[in-house]
């Protein structure tokens, strides 16, 4: 929903392992669909099955954080051939995971870019409400993370998610994507994890499973290193290390 993936620096903290984190349509320079299109989760998806076309070509691991997770998932359904595996880090599963978007997804477009405005400047409020004390560190990657997409982008992919995640059809593709045999992951933070509305059958067909100590839905933002250790644990279950 909120902000780029690579505003802690990933592949700093992954050496050894190549990272691409693109921009999705309505996010940094990338423009929304043109002509007014309502932007879904699949067109989201799609545009990264044509990324791992074009810029990768092999199969690849995805990640996938919140909303980014569902994104992913329909990603993998629709080319299992370039996906290897899916780290779901607390991503979207049911309308339970989607109390945010279902608060936004309604709200008059005037209404929610005002709401937005007030976000935007008021980056330590916004660590506030999610527990995090507000370093001179998190608070530059909040302003970057807040400033990396219009109000616009924000309610269309409310609407999307709210709108794509509720149909049985959304858990159909999960299970499609793990009878496949493509991998999946599951990361939480420990903070948020008993929130997280995971069906009893994802968690049991994940390969694995970890919590992270001390953090929050936002984790990266809250422990860069161990979050990218924990990434690469799952990627490189030989060895890791972060040096």
């Amino acid at each position: 929903m909120l902000g780029p993936i690579d505003f802690f620096g990933p592949q700093a903290l992954m050496k050894g392992i190549e990272v691409h984190t693109p921009n999705l349509p309505g996010y940094g320079s990338q423009p929304l669909p043109p002509g007014g299109v309502e932007l879904t989760l699949e067109q989201q998806a799609a545009w990264i099955v044509a990324y791992l076309r074009s810029h990768i070509g092999r199969p690849a691991w995805l990640l996938g954080h919140s909303v980014g997770g569902a994104v992913a998932m329909l990603a993998a359904r629709m080319a299992p051939d370039l996906v290897t595996a899916i780290i779901s880090v607390e991503g979207n599963f049911t309308l339970g995971d989607a109390f945010w978007c279902q608060r936004i997804a309604p709200m008059r477009e005037d209404e929610w870019a005002a709401e937005h405005a007030r976000m935007q400047s008021e980056q330590q409020a916004w660590l506030a409400k999610s527990g995090i004390e507000p370093t001179a560190r998190r608070l530059e990657w909040a302003q970057t993370i807040l400033h990396n997409q219009a109000a616009a982008t924000v309610h269309a992919m409310a609407k999307a998610v709210v709108r794509e995640t509720a149909v049985p059809g959304y858990l159909a593709a999960v299970r499609d994507v793990i009878h496949h045999g493509t991998q999946l992951h599951l990361l939480a933070g420990e903070r948020s994890c008993t929130g997280w509305d995971l069906p009893p059958w994802v968690r049991t067909a994940a390969a694995s499973t970890v919590v992270l100590p001390g953090v929050g839905h936002m984790m990266m933002l809250e422990a860069p290193e161990q979050f990218c250790k924990a990434v690469a644990s799952m990627m490189l279950p030989d060895g890791f290390s972060l040096s």
